[in-house]
């Protein structure tokens, strides 16, 4: 009877530990959606305002005069597809090579831990990194020297997604496309890539949205231009370093207008990673 009653009093503590535990979960997923929430609404409020025509249409211009944020979207555009089209087949290649060719070798194992550092290195770091290199000797900001800050951010991103996809495709899958003859090269093209194919373009999604809202390393390379370039050897505007000039000014207009192009990149941030989990839903559903 002692045993029994022992027993069921263990028991008990052990619903009481797990009921204590979900409520700290749900309040912390809670807290953390309420923040998110908060955030979203404070940039609704404040900056819906400054998304009219002109804002999508004029360039910036002075304080009190009417303006908009064209010329740094089309910066940020041209800037992040340049940084998107050298990471997005280094790192695809990078990822095949750690995964397929080298999963056991010392070099892979190294690259790998260079990759993690890279992967979690503080973008201005980066930024720095690339002013010396290229803005020093090249004697001038540019938006290439920007679209390289960009382009190193997303590199080891896509590295480790491509990577990781190919690690869930089962051996036997290669073995079976290996005793039809196929060679090592085809096998890869044509039957581990078509499985992980969205789960790569997932991570290309998410290097994408992490470089979009990219700020200190173009203050490094790109610096900003007021006017409407497409000249990405000279200083090139983006999104973000002007949101970061107009909110540091002291004119209303510009604060309005940093609230906007804040909330234009929150969405876009936003958008690009729903995507990216829907694409991983429907992979895993698959």
């Amino acid at each position: 009877m002692a045993a029994f009653s022992g027993a069921f009093g263990i028991q008990r503590r052990r619903v009481y530990m797990d009921r204590f535990a979900r409520f700290l979960a749900i309040s912390a997923s809670g807290l953390g959606v309420a923040l998110l929430a908060a955030i979203l609404a404070t940039l609704i409020a404040k900056g819906w305002d400054a998304l009219s025509s002109a804002f999508f249409l004029l360039p910036t211009s002075a304080p009190g005069q009417q303006g908009g944020m064209l010329n740094a979207m089309i910066g940020s555009l041209m800037m992040s597809a340049l940084g998107m089209a050298v990471a997005i087949p280094m790192g695809i290649l990078a990822g095949i090579h750690l995964a397929e060719y080298g999963r056991a070798a010392r070099s892979s194992t190294a690259l790998r831990f260079l990759n993690d550092i890279l992967l979690s290195a503080p973008s201005i770091c980066i930024g720095m990194f690339v002013y010396e290199i290229l803005v020093r000797p090249m004697h001038g900001f540019s938006g290439y020297a920007g679209a390289c800050a960009l382009a190193i951010i997303a590199l080891p991103v896509i590295v480790r997604t491509t990577e990781d996809m190919l690690a869930l495709v089962p051996d036997r899958l290669r073995e079976a496309a290996f005793a039809l003859g196929s060679p090592q090269w085809h096998v890869i093209v044509f039957v581990c890539s078509r499985l992980v194919r969205s789960g790569i373009v997932t991570g290309v999604l998410l290097a994408a949205s992490r470089i979009v809202g990219e700020t200190a390393p173009l203050l490094f390379t790109a610096l900003n231009n007021q006017y409407l370039s497409f000249d990405l050897s000279k200083p090139t505007a983006s999104l973000t370093v002007t949101i970061f000039h107009y909110a540091m000014s002291p004119y209303d207009d510009w604060h309005k207008m940093a609230w906007g192009g804040a909330l234009l990149v929150t969405f876009t941030v936003l958008a690009m990673n729903v995507v990216a989990r829907v694409m991983t839903s429907g992979r895993r559903n698959t």
